[in-house]
């Protein structure tokens, strides 16, 4: 049985089928997530459909696990020798499972501030923290609260010493606190953490919160999909290494 050739794309025929600009199926050759294109006698770039085939891994990648994660595992891929690449791709998928892990944690954390805040007795003097004990608690270093306070995540009191003064968590600050903490866990920037501390005192409440993060778990599980979609392909790259 005589094979038939593989059918000739331009770079303007591949731009097309993809999305992507000239310009940039230009570059992506050039930085090698894709191999390079056979160059015709007058110097034009002879693309095929395999082309096609992985820039759409390509975006599926780089929605997945970001743009810069994907040049490197689709540029390395073509060069590594097969166990090398395999564990690399398989890494991928423990990346996003452990962003989910964070995420349901930090689910579950505020789900429990907001029940306890349904629940607790009016806090007393008594309750307060040292920023030692407040580190402790949340598992901690003092610096990072420090920072956070630097921040306008959490304020603390001043109580005068001999030496000068020490912070003195009262509940409020606690609360915002262990907010903090599950938001940073699920990835959270400090400039949303302080919209969401901002939200929570004048709601009094974490709901909006928890909606985030259900939007965060449903992007997850689409970055997930996604990424299922692009390994298939990338197995086939590494398999088609192997036999040239």
């Amino acid at each position: 049985m005589i094979e038939e050739p593989a059918a000739v794309l331009t770079v303007t025929m591949v731009a097309e089928a993809t999305g992507y600009s000239v310009q940039q199926v230009r570059d992506l050759e050039r930085l090698g997530v894709l191999a390079a294109a056979i160059r015709a006698s007058n110097g034009y770039r002879q693309f095929a459909p395999d082309h096609v085939r992985d820039l759409h891994a390509y975006r599926d990648l780089a929605y997945a696990v970001g743009p810069v994660e994907a040049r490197h595992v689709l540029r390395a891929i073509r060069s590594l020798p097969l166990t090398d690449a395999a564990a690399l791709v398989c890494d991928l998928p423990a990346r996003l499972n452990q962003e989910r892990e964070q995420a349901l944690a930090a689910r579950v954390a505020l789900h429990a501030i907001s029940a306890e805040a349904a629940t607790d007795t009016a806090p007393v003097a008594a309750d307060a923290m040292t920023i030692t004990e407040l580190s402790r608690a949340l598992g901690l270093r003092a610096s990072t609260l420090r920072f956070w306070e630097q921040a306008g995540l959490i304020t603390p009191d001043r109580v005068p010493t001999r030496s000068g003064s020490a912070r003195r968590y009262q509940p409020a600050a606690i609360h915002h606190a262990r907010i903090t903490t599950a938001l940073r866990a699920a990835g959270y920037g400090i400039t949303d953490i302080q919209r969401t501390l901002t939200a929570i005192r004048e709601l009094r409440d974490v709901s909006h919160s928890l909606a985030a993060l259900d939007d965060r778990l449903h992007t997850i599980a689409q970055r997930q999909l996604a990424l299922l979609r692009a390994v298939a392909t990338i197995g086939q790259i590494i398999r088609d290494g192997e036999s040239s």
